[in-house]
């Protein structure tokens, strides 16, 4: 298997290298040369596979046995998922007949991006350790850096700290992730970790990564990595996820009944729910489509609506007036959600407050693809040209629209819904008072509220997943903003873990970076790497 820049060209890369570089030197993303289709016999002979035996098999089709052993790869899952809390790595939740939440949290961090960060750790320190084994007298070193909105961040600096021959940058923009988000960054004291707090927008913070990639001769000095969801392993990572909750579907159903299922998946940046797109092309049975659910960043929920992949929103109703304001955690007492001059809004589910989601260039791949008209010389390079055009697009003028052909193939496979603060809240409390008792953060608040709205499009029969992509605990605001009116509410007993006792209080290392300028950024590099 090799892989492939989004954006066209003739390079292809292995697995390693498309790791250790990630973010391809035309701006594009790496894709595999084809969808791996399962084994013939994989619903009998994986039904009862732990989640390492999972991802195993599943990584097994994207990754040559000459790059990675069996032993190889089996060693290096077992030592990812080891830290995680609970036996099943991500356990499925039932709420009731119809409804099923997949809890993606229990990685060390209490957000779902540990399932790709712990594993992604691992490869980059391997890769790099058998590298420099083979080539003793060329020590290679690995500069990584990346952008969070509050999750990604702890999560690869817990999947990098003290990891051989690599240091990690991580942007945040300041004042823009939940105390707790921030704590678990800035607490970490190794040597190898560096946090940069960006007087700027989570797309700030991604622009300025992108930009670090772009320029070549930083790039070659400092051989920058990529943790970020443009990296293609942390999307492999998570296809493993949807089969583990697809087989604990059939276990709570029974084996032998007909399985219709539909996975909803809170989402800013379209990782998370674009490997569930792969597990679908891969064979995984989906009857329902992939539900993207937004917060007030609705940049995709408008996408499936208009077709237009913009920034900001040009439909009529909108076209004189700013685009309506969110109520926040404070909403009962007047404060209101604020939008800054770049059209990012702040709401309750900040991992999601991301006005560009970068995965969904992955995506508009293989609908350009698609619809290259088969029998075509040069398919793919066509595509990879319609994408770098759509993109330059994107970049100039803030908005690209697709032919309706596109949308069309789109909506075969996806539906989208977008869910305001005030839906956030009353979820979250709705869900807290119903049977069984279940406290969510806002995020998967967000996709509880969309799967409701799908719900009412699908067949009686349809089940949904959806996914939980993080503790409550990590946003103790919203969700006390929410359930304060429950008496028999008690944050510290019943949702805070003993590990988060005492965060706040740690000591902190960050570096302020007084505006989104990438110079800025590359100082910090500079003296620290």
């Amino acid at each position: 298997m090799k892989y492939f820049s989004t954006r066209g060209g003739s390079e292809e890369l292995s697995f390693e290298d498309t790791v250790l570089t990630g973010l391809a030197p035309d701006g594009g993303l790496y894709i595999p040369t084809s969808i791996p289709k399962l084994p013939e016999n994989w619903k009998n002979d994986w039904k009862d596979y732990s989640f390492v035996d999972l991802s195993v098999a599943v990584l097994s089709l994207y990754i040559s046995r000459d790059e990675l052993s069996e032993s190889e790869l089996r060693s290096l899952v077992e030592r990812s998922y080891a830290s995680f809390r609970h036996p099943e790595v991500t356990p499925l939740k039932k709420l009731g007949d119809k409804k099923y939440v997949l809890e993606l949290w229990h990685g060390p961090t209490w957000a779902f991006k540990d399932v790709a960060l712990q594993l992604l750790g691992n490869l980059f320190e391997f890769f790099l350790k058998r590298r420099n084994e083979r080539n003793p007298d060329k020590k290679e070193k690995l500069t990584v850096v990346g952008a969070t909105s509050g999750d990604t961040g702890s999560a690869a600096i817990y999947g990098l700290r003290n990891k051989a021959n690599i240091s990690i940058f991580i942007l945040h923009p300041k004042g823009r992730v939940s105390p707790i988000q921030e704590a678990q960054m800035t607490t970490v004291t190794d040597a190898n970790v560096h946090n940069l707090a960006v007087k700027g927008t989570f797309d700030d913070c991604q622009d300025i990564v992108k930009a670090l990639f772009a320029d070549t001769e930083f790039n070659a000095k400092h051989r920058l990595g990529a943790v970020n969801s443009i990296n293609w392993a942390r999307i492999l990572a998570q296809t493993v996820y949807y089969f583990l909750a697809y087989f604990s579907l059939r276990h709570y159903v029974g084996e032998d009944q007909d399985l219709e299922v539909q996975f909803v998946v809170p989402t800013g940046n379209f990782g998370d729910i674009l490997a569930g797109y792969y597990a679908k092309k891969m064979g995984l049975p989906m009857a329902g489509k992939l539900g993207v659910a937004t917060n007030a960043n609705d940049i995709l929920a408008r996408f499936w609506k208009t077709g237009r992949y913009e920034k900001a929103d040009s439909s009529a109703s909108n076209a004189a007036a700013p685009l309506a304001m969110e109520p926040a955690a404070g909403s009962s007492d007047g404060k209101q959600a604020t939008q800054d001059a770049g059209g990012v809004k702040e709401t309750l589910s900040p991992a999601m407050d991301i006005l560009v989601s970068s995965n969904f260039e992955r995506l508009l791949w293989y609908l350009a693809f698609e619809n290259v008209p088969e029998g075509e010389t040069d398919r793919r390079g066509k595509a990879g040209k319609t994408v770098a055009e759509w993109m330059g697009k994107m970049k100039s003028d803030g908005r690209v629209e697709v032919p309706v052909a596109v949308l069309e193939s789109a909506r075969r496979d996806f539906c989208a819904e977008r869910v305001s603060d005030e839906q956030t809240l009353e979820t979250i409390r709705s869900h807290f008072l119903g049977e069984p008792s279940y406290i969510v953060d806002p995020h998967t608040a967000v996709g509880l509220n969309a799967a409701m709205r799908m719900a009412q499009h699908n067949p009686a029969s349809m089940k949904q997943i959806i996914l939980s992509t993080a503790h409550p605990a990590k946003f103790s605001e919203a969700v006390s903003a929410a359930l304060k009116n429950s008496p028999e509410f008690d944050f510290d007993t019943q949702v805070m873990p003993e590990e988060f006792n005492g965060l706040l209080q740690k000591e902190k290392r960050v570096i302020d970076v007084q505006g989104p300028e990438v110079e800025l950024v590359k100082r910090v590099i500079e003296e620290r790497v």
